[in-house]
């Protein structure tokens, strides 16, 4: 058993798709050449880096793709440039959906390498918000939809204010009626299942 590595990260990966399986070890494998003195953890449900007891950076696994992130807010800037694609997704790097999706070993390791840096110099990172989000008003028409629908509105009213956050901010963010009522639909959908707006990333 290689000491650097934790049994859960080892766990992690091999639950992970098929397709994602080469991708996380890859990152992994890079990680700890580049931050020898880097150490493992799992971090909502994710794998996480940690240097000088601090985020160096993350990895994930979805249906269809990879993620692979970095904590320190500075290195949102140093990282852009090089994402695999325009889509939206966690991450710094975008959508990772095989080998080739990812930049050269070589910037990669920059990438991490400068992250170790941001953390060693003890520049401001990411923080946390000190209170809980508190959810925006529900708008009237996400409040009738609940009404027609009990079980969702018993899920909903459950829902930490995060949560009914995430939904209200994706429901009236649309900018096309269509859009919203697609939203809407999916909304009450997701919520009756018991799910969050991004029960994606959460489901790992």
């Amino acid at each position: 058993m290689n000491p650097r590595h934790d049994p859960r990260v080892d766990a992690f990966i091999a639950k992970s798709a098929d397709f994602a399986r080469p991708i996380l070890t890859h990152l992994r494998a890079l990680v700890h050449e580049a931050c020898p003195t880097a150490t493992e953890t799992i971090k909502w449900g994710m794998p996480h880096f940690e240097h000088a007891g601090s985020i160096l950076c993350m990895m994930g696994a979805f249906k269809a793709h990879c993620a692979f992130g970095f904590w320190h807010q500075d290195m949102e800037k140093i990282a852009g440039p090089h994402r695999a694609s325009p889509e939206d997704a966690m991450g710094s790097l975008g959508r990772l959906t095989s080998l080739g999706s990812l930049p050269s070993d070589a910037v990669l390791k920059r990438l991490v390498r400068a992250s170790a840096r941001l953390i060693e110099s003890g520049a401001p990172g990411r923080s946390r918000p000190a209170k809980p989000a508190k959810a925006p008003p529900v708008p009237a028409d996400l409040a009738a939809a609940l009404k027609r629908h009990a079980a969702a509105a018993k899920v909903f009213a459950a829902f930490p204010p995060g949560k009914r956050k995430d939904y209200i901010e994706w429901i009236t963010g649309a900018k096309r009626d269509a859009t919203r009522q697609a939203r809407l639909a999916t909304a009450i959908q997701w919520i009756a299942e018991g799910k969050g707006r991004n029960w994606k990333y959460e489901n790992c």
